[in-house]
């Protein structure tokens, strides 16, 4: 009777695991569904530009621009094809500046491909207004008192090309004699500089302000890019002297809903891998804000107070604009060298990234040393085993022992069964008489779990890892394995749901796991017993649809434990027999 009750409670707890990691997955753990795309999508398809033209509610600074006008949607080729621009050309970039407006509209990553496939494109990160993925940045000036640049001014250009060697710049005049100008200048990764200068020629003083903004059309719809607990997507930056990770698109969008700061060091709009920022000098007194111009329109902008020019006088401020990829090393060297604050963390490590960075940055060295990131992995197992080897091996140890004494144990559970406290006190004495320490198979697991998160972390975010090949059909180790068994490893055609989508590494996975089960001492109490039975092909289920780098980590790490267990039993012969009993 009691063995029914226990294997009833045993597969009523696994169901529940079961059941309900679905739905912890997906707001902890969130995983890609296909493995072999990564498509970057800058805006939602078919949706338009705002369209009633108008001013910002309650902007940073009076004057600034208006929400974009609404345009025909035409094909991004159609657009591009306008001319009135200048190329963009350097080692991570290409793309355009618009002539009409000054925008920064057109930026393409020559680094990243949108899937794995040899053929695929770049990604694309900005697209100019008028196609169904709008995303640009803009540089301007606001006043209330005479003619500034607008979206539709038609600016000169002297330069032919922005490259990290050539800058370019562009000039305009207004007809009461006061001329702008702005120099871009780019650096060889993602780094877009924009020297503003307004020259008063008139006869009068003039007060102007300068800003810089990103206007993003609909919300991305890649499935890499949905927002969970763990990851951030949406408006980001640090604003109001704090990392902003709170506000996302839908909160925007909520009725009178808008972020305002009193400071920001940058701010823009984050996807998993992506990032486009504006960024004013450092330590200069801006106001910020996010908003949500219109229904599926958004905003991230800085501006500047207002400051007087005198007649024949000039006044220059210096703004950036980031876009690009987020990659670790490119972001802390603008934290570090240019003082952009915490720009390193644009990446959502979140509250364990005192952990999580360095298990990152060991990892990209053993990636750089031996030039797969599958080895690279299995490498940091062997480190982590390695540094965990003495706890391990007290833990085997304490286990073997826990199972040397279970007669003396199951004696005194029987003596003392109608005094629980009497029996508790007895037993921690038979621990202390023995030297076992009961929760000592509890530290090593109690440890995995960080280093098993921090590792989660560092495969869902960092764009290093993205589209990391290991071996033979893992062409993609942050995606999850794409070979189900369930459709025959892709001869039938249909994806398999999540929770079904068995993969041959969570196959091996299940099965390493069972192989090192069944070398522990079995636990005494009979519950333990059969859960640890169905543990490993409890975690096949879990562990498939993550991605398939954690999977090896698990993996190599079980082969490890098995390996150590071996040798422990050779090393101790009474351990096996003990484990035997």
């Amino acid at each position: 009777m009691d063995d029914k009750r226990n294997w009833i409670t045993a597969l009523l707890l696994s169901a529940a695991i079961l059941l309900g990691w679905s739905f912890v997955s997906d707001k902890f753990f969130p995983t890609p569904t296909k493995p072999d795309v990564t498509k970057t999508v800058a805006g939602t398809p078919g949706a338009t530009p705002a369209t009633t033209p108008g001013q910002l509610g309650a902007p940073p600074a009076p004057g600034a621009p208006p929400a974009p006008a609404a345009e025909a949607v035409r094909p991004i080729e159609t657009v591009l094809a306008d001319g009135n621009r200048i190329p963009i050309d350097t080692p991570k970039v290409a793309g355009s500046i618009n002539l009409v407006g000054a925008r920064i509209d057109d930026i393409t990553l020559t680094k990243y491909r949108q899937t794995i496939a040899k053929n695929s494109p770049p990604v694309r990160l900005f697209a100019p207004a008028g196609t169904k993925a709008a995303y640009f940045a803009s540089i301007g000036w606001s006043s209330h008192s005479i003619a500034v640049p607008t979206a539709s001014t038609l600016w000169t250009a002297t330069g032919t090309k922005l490259t990290p060697t050539t800058p370019v710049t562009l000039s305009w005049a207004n007809p009461t004699g006061q001329t702008f100008r702005i120099e871009y200048s780019i650096d060889a990764d993602y780094l877009i500089t924009a020297k503003q200068t307004v020259t008063n020629g008139g006869t009068a003083p003039v007060a102007v302000s300068s800003y810089a903004l990103v206007d993003r059309l609909g919300k991305p719809t890649h499935h890499e890019d949905a927002d969970s607990m763990t990851i951030h997507v949406g408006p980001t930056g640090f604003v109001g002297g704090v990392s902003e990770f709170d506000w996302d698109y839908d909160d925007l969008e909520k009725d009178d809903s808008e972020a305002k700061f009193n400071s920001a060091a940058w701010l823009g709009f984050s996807d998993k891998y992506w990032l486009a920022a504006v960024i004013p000098a450092k330590g200069e007194k801006v106001t910020a804000e996010m908003e949500a111009l219109s229904a599926n329109s958004f905003r991230t902008m800085f501006a500047r107070n207002f400051v007087q020019v005198a007649p024949g006088r000039q006044v220059t401020t210096t703004s950036r604009v980031f876009a690009g990829a987020k990659e670790v090393s490119v972001l802390e060297d603008y934290t570090n060298r240019l003082g952009i604050t915490r720009l390193s963390h644009a990446i959502d490590w979140g509250w364990f990234d005192f952990f999580e960075i360095p298990i990152f940055k060991l990892l990209d060295w053993l990636f750089r040393m031996v030039g797969n990131f599958g080895l690279a992995i299995m490498a940091l197992t062997l480190i982590i085993r390695l540094l965990m080897f003495p706890i391990a091996q007290r833990q085997f140890h304490s286990m073997a022992q826990m199972r040397i004494v279970q007669p003396k144990m199951k004696a005194l559970q029987e003596k003392y069964k109608d005094d629980k406290q009497r029996q508790q006190q007895e037993l921690m004495k038979l621990y202390k008489d023995e030297k076992i320490n009961p929760l000592a198979g509890c530290l090593p697991i109690l440890i995995q779990i960080p280093i098993f998160y921090a590792l989660y972390k560092v495969l869902m975010l960092t764009i290093e890892m993205r589209h990391q090949p290991f071996i033979l059909w893992i062409k993609d180790l942050s995606a999850p394995d794409p070979l189900h068994i369930l459709n025959l490893f892709g001869l039938l055609p249909f994806t398999p749901p999540s929770i079904l989508g068995i993969g041959v590494m969570a196959v091996i996975l299940g099965t390493t796991m069972y192989l090192q089960f069944r070398l522990n001492p079995p636990p005494a109490d009979p519950v333990q017993a059969q859960v640890f039975k169905i543990m490993p092909w409890m975690f096949m289920f879990i562990m498939a649809p993550f991605a398939a780098g954690l999977l090896l980590y698990w993996i190599t790490n079980n082969c490890l434990s098995i390996a150590q267990q071996q040798w422990m039993y050779r090393k101790f012969p009474a351990l096996r027999t003990a484990a035997a009993k």
